[in-house]
């Protein structure tokens, strides 16, 4: 099936929904909300809106990669544009398990979904089309090695990236290089700044590095991505393209577990 939804019985699916609760991503599954309550809205439908037009309205014999998906919003989005084919991977099995029974539902059954941490991409031993990589950054402990890994093992082309952001909204205006002498620049208000948080942030133990909107601008280049369109306040589409800085040194290296 492609999109079209099955019918259960709405008590059986609203059992089977609240066995998984709680539940990030409010969809709608044949009458049943996944999170009527979410603290967000309509979330992340109500930020999709936004950023939606920015993308192929056609992705018809495109390759996907959700990373994080969650409960597969956007994998089954992606789907909806008429991609071929769509993986979404997740490191959290009741994630994995939300999303297999929201594609089930709404009639998505060829999408394939995976365990696997960001930091382990390169065993999907493919590049993708387009890679979906929203609401991720911040809850890891090593953001940059996650960009290049996907930079070097996964990203064929586009980058769908989102970030929760802190603290300036401007980009700063930065010299290629200052002096040793120069410390002032790392006060100024704009400057790039990846905020630490050593225990918890809105009662999240998740949350790890929040950037501001010019360290994640400057991190996205960093890690060989060039933005095409800031689509809203903190999602970005970006294009791949050559890792900066790549003749002084080897790029990420997939860890060695064999």
């Amino acid at each position: 099936m492609n999109g079209a939804a099955r019918s259960q019985e709405p008590n059986d699916l609203r059992a089977r929904v609240e066995a998984l609760a709680p539940w990030f991503h409010n969809m709608d599954l044949g009458g049943v909300r996944t999170a009527p309550e979410h603290f967000l809205g309509d979330y992340p439908n109500v930020k999709f809106q936004h950023f939606a037009p920015h993308l192929p309205a056609d992705l018809s014999g495109k390759s996907v990669l959700d990373i994080g998906c969650n409960a597969g919003f956007y994998s089954m989005e992606m789907k909806r544009r008429g991609a071929e084919r769509v993986v979404g991977i997740d490191s959290d099995d009741r994630y994995l398990a939300q999303a297999r029974l929201a594609a089930e539902t709404l009639g998505y059954d060829n999408i394939e979904f995976r365990n696997l941490s960001v930091y382990d991409v390169a065993a999907l031993g493919e590049k993708f089309d387009l890679v979906i990589f929203m609401g991720v950054l911040y809850h890891l402990r090593h953001p940059l090695l996650a960009l290049d890994l996907i930079h070097e093992h996964v990203a064929g082309d586009m980058l769908l990236f989102q970030s929760m952001q802190r603290g300036s909204m401007e980009a700063a205006d930065l010299q290629e290089d200052y002096p040793f002498e120069v410390t002032d620049i790392f006060d100024a208000h704009a400057y790039p700044k990846l905020h630490f948080i050593e225990r918890e942030y809105a009662h999240d133990w998740t949350n790890w590095w929040v950037p501001n909107r010019a360290c994640v601008e400057g991190m996205l280049r960093a890690s060989g991505f060039q933005i095409e369109n800031r689509a809203e306040d903190e999602v970005y589409i970006c294009r791949r393209t050559e890792m900066p800085y790549a003749a002084r040194g080897t790029g990420a290296v997939y860890p060695n577990r064999g």
